[in-house]
Order: C-alpha cells, then sequence, then structure tokens
C-alpha cells in the first residue's frame, strides 16, 4: 500500500467517479485508476462496484472511506502545525442539526468572527446527525437528546419541553393541556423513524401503559407542520422550535418527562480541529 494508492481512493470516493476525481485533481484517469486497482489487487478486496459507466462504495469500501477521512483530516492537522498555522481558521464548517433555532446565537457569534469560514448547514434528525458525525461527514452536530460514547465530545445548550401542536381550527374549543390517554385517541402525526421527539413520546406513553400510534409519518418538521395547519392531527415540536405560524395552536402535555435537551456535538478524535475549537469557543462564550 503506498500514499498515492491511498489518495486516488480517496479522491475517487469524494467525488463519486475516477472522471470527475480527475478533473478536480489534476491527475489522469489512467492513473487514478491504476492505483486504486492496485490497492484491491494487493488486499484482494474489491473497494468499488463498477457498473457501466457508474460506481459505488463496497462494504469494504465505505469503511476504508471513513478511514481516510480520519487519515487525511490528521495530513492537513500535520501541515497546519508544521507551517505555523494552526491558530488559523478557514475553509469550511459542516454541522448537522435536528433544527437550526437552536444554534442561530452561536452562528451570529461564529460569523462575526470568522467571517471568512463558509457554513455549510443541513438538517436532519438526531439518527442522521450522529451517523454523519462518526462518519467524518460533519464537524458539528446538535441533537435533541443526550449522546453517550467515549468516542463523542458533547456540549449541552439548552433543555426545552415537547408541545403538542394542531390547527387552531381541529378543536371547538382548544384544551390548555393534554395527557397521554386524550393522545392515544386522537389522529397523530409523528416524525420519520429517528426523530427523538417521536422516540422521547412513545417511550414515555409506554411509561403509562398507552400505545401512540400516528396516522401520519412525514419526514422533516416542515412537513409535519403543514399537514398538521390544515387540521391532518396532532404533532410535536419541542417549545423551541414552535415558530410563529398563526394557524397553530400550541397545547402542554401533561404526562411524563417530555422534554428535550438540545446537545451539541463533535468527535473526540477531531476536538483539535482549528474549525471545530473555534466553534465550541463561540458556544461557550454566549
Amino acid at each position: 500500500m503506498t500514499y498515492s494508492q491511498l489518495r486516488a481512493f480517496h479522491c475517487v470516493a469524494t467525488y463519486g467517479g475516477f472522471s470527475k476525481a480527475a478533473e478536480k485533481t489534476q491527475h489522469s484517469q489512467p492513473v487514478l485508476s491504476g492505483h486504486v486497482k492496485q490497492l484491491e489487487e494487493f488486499y484482494d478486496n474489491l473497494l468499488f462496484k463498477r457498473e457501466k459507466k457508474r460506481i459505488s462504495l463496497t462494504s469494504a469500501g465505505k469503511e476504508l472511506f471513513i478511514l481516510t477521512k480520519q487519515f487525511f483530516e490528521v495530513e492537513e492537522q500535520i501541515n497546519n502545525h508544521l507551517s505555523k498555522s494552526s491558530a488559523s481558521v478557514s475553509g469550511k464548517i459542516r454541522i448537522v442539526a435536528d433544527s437550526a433555532i437552536h444554534i442561530i446565537k452561536i452562528l451570529k457569534s461564529f460569523r462575526k468572527n470568522y467571517p471568512d469560514v463558509i457554513i455549510d448547514l443541513t438538517i436532519g434528525n438526531s439518527k442522521e446527525v450522529t451517523t454523519s458525525i462518526r462518519n467524518y461527514d460533519a464537524e458539528i452536530g446538535v441533537i435533541g437528546s443526550p449522546v453517550e460514547g467515549p468516542d463523542l465530545q458533547t456540549l449541552t445548550l439548552e433543555t426545552s419541553k415537547i408541545k403538542a401542536i394542531a390547527s387552531k381550527k381541529f378543536f371547538n374549543k382548544i384544551p390548555k393541556s393534554l395527557s397521554f390517554q386524550d393522545l392515544e385517541q386522537l389522529p397523530l402525526v409523528f416524525r420519520e423513524n429517528g426523530s427523538h421527539t417521536r422516540e422521547t413520546l412513545i417511550a414515555e406513553a409506554l411509561k403509562q401503559k398507552k400505545q401512540l400510534v400516528p396516522v401520519i409519518e412525514v419526514t422533516g418538521r416542515e412537513g409535519l407542520h403543514e399537514l398538521v395547519a390544515n387540521g391532518l392531527g396532532i404533532g410535536f415540536v419541542s417549545q423551541a422550535e414552535i415558530g410563529q405560524d398563526p394557524r397553530l395552536a400550541h397545547i402542554d402535555i401533561d404526562a411524563g418527562h417530555t422534554e428535550m435537551t438540545e446537545t451539541l456535538m463533535y468527535l473526540t478524535a477531531r476536538k483539535e480541529v482549528p474549525v471545530i475549537r473555534a466553534f465550541l469557543k463561540a458556544a461557550e462564550n454566549l
């Protein structure tokens, strides 16, 4: 195994193809293809599935890609250290969050201090956030639940109650609160599997021997808001995410420990990455 072979594999995996990788790296396609082929043959392990003009990573290739992300990130850190520029913060920071609302203040502070850094923000559920962090596809994650694991570092941001939301036209008289017994009899709109709001509600209901079953499952918070606002059922969001939609009524849930703890997370192995340190500093100073 050589550095060139690993670099060739990493570039092809990053850009999704040999021709695109050749274009981005200024290397010829035959050179990249040759390096990858040598790597596969030496270890007798197929890293890419080749189907006509398209390629995709095999399971072994996916695992190696996670490792090469780590490898070349460490290489960049070493370069920064040796060039005495590790104190500078530049480039891009990738953030995956279950909602942007929880990090608005941090983003404003970070942008003020590091205006040259590009912020790439993606919204996903708790499972998607954690997976992105562990796969080196993002530097910072924000989810509505505490996370555990020796590979992760966390910072608690805030805690807020889970609220039921309904169209103002759904009830003849909007109730002040709803119990799990009430919710068991109502049409419920849940986020997709992997949503911590959903998981928390179901778990708390089961403690009271109540079963919450959705009539509609929807991917994304925006979709949930629209379905609920149009009277298709009762939805659930954390209090911090309620927003200003005049069509919606917000109702307390009178049952159990229905709270969300928003947590900022990053990989322990990446704690010295300059852009991660800078973002943490912005969060801790608020």
